[in-house]
């Protein structure tokens, strides 16, 4: 999506069902241009010489902007979630763990002005963070624990789908990454149109699970 779509996103959100009551003299996209920016200020090298970026971010508003941005609260931290995400991949960053953005209150700050934070925040377990996005945009973040896909209702992905197994595959922490492993499913499991047993997974790898699709998400 980029600076481009959250823009877009955010331009049709205060445009449309919240256009009345949306009276901030701050504009989302603001927000989305300082992350993005504080994400290329504070890039550095890991140990494996990979970019790693800030993937926590705290958005303080002062009240009466927050008052207005409560409104759309929920696409908002989402939007700007996912602008990093794919600010990250067209630069090549890396994230510690999970991209989570708050909206804060700072009662000292007047209507127009806002300070936002990022920093490094590792996720549970030492894992890089990851989640599981369905074909319906639903996305299920990984945690430390192994995530089990299949049509059981006790599954951590539950896939209604018939040509899914009861318990078709699952998600495995890997040292800072996430290893996928089939269960020896009726109709198989695929990465990227490959049929696998086990595979580690990149971020933007299509699985297919039967006749369903899901997208994993490294960060």
């Amino acid at each position: 999506m980029g600076l481009k779509g959250f823009e877009r996103r955010l331009e049709r959100l205060v445009e449309g069902a919240f256009a009345k009551a949306f009276k901030s003299s701050l504009r989302p996209v603001e927000l989305g241009r300082r992350l993005m920016r504080e994400m290329d200020h504070q890039r550095t090298l890991n140990v494996r010489g990979e970019t790693a970026a800030p993937n926590d971010f705290t958005v303080t508003l002062g009240p009466d902007d927050h008052e207005q941005f409560a409104e759309i609260e929920d696409n908002l931290v989402q939007s700007l979630a996912e602008a990093a995400r794919e600010h990250a991949r067209e630069e090549g960053y890396v994230f510690m763990g999970p991209v989570s953005v708050q909206l804060e209150v700072d009662r000292d700050l007047g209507a127009g002005s806002f300070g936002l934070s990022a920093r490094f925040k590792e996720g549970v377990g030492g894992t890089a963070g990851g989640a599981l996005v369905l074909s319906d945009g639903q996305r299920v973040a990984l945690s430390n624990g192994t995530a089990t896909i299949g049509r059981s209702a006790d599954c951590t992905v539950h896939l209604s789908d018939s040509s899914v197994s009861r318990r078709h595959a699952e998600v495995r922490p890997a040292g800072d990454g996430w290893t996928l492993v089939d269960l020896r499913s009726t109709n198989g499991t695929k990465v990227n149109g490959a049929t696998i047993t086990e595979r580690r997974l990149k971020d933007g790898d299509r699985i297919s699970l039967g006749d369903v699709q899901v997208h994993f998400e490294a960060s």
